[in-house]
């Protein structure tokens, strides 16, 4: 059975999310009512 998530949002709890599922083997889609542009110049750690 292959099971994905889907998560409301790209911010840090978002893509923390996204990585987890990622980690554990589950697929997910993040979506952002943003452009890509924007995620990707925004803040964040690390």
């Amino acid at each position: 059975m292959r099971t994905t998530v889907g998560i409301i949002g790209a911010g840090p709890a978002g893509l923390l999310l996204a990585r987890l599922l990622d980690n554990a083997g589950i697929g997910s889609v993040v979506l952002e009512s943003r452009d890509r542009a924007y995620v990707e110049q925004r803040q964040r750690a690390g």
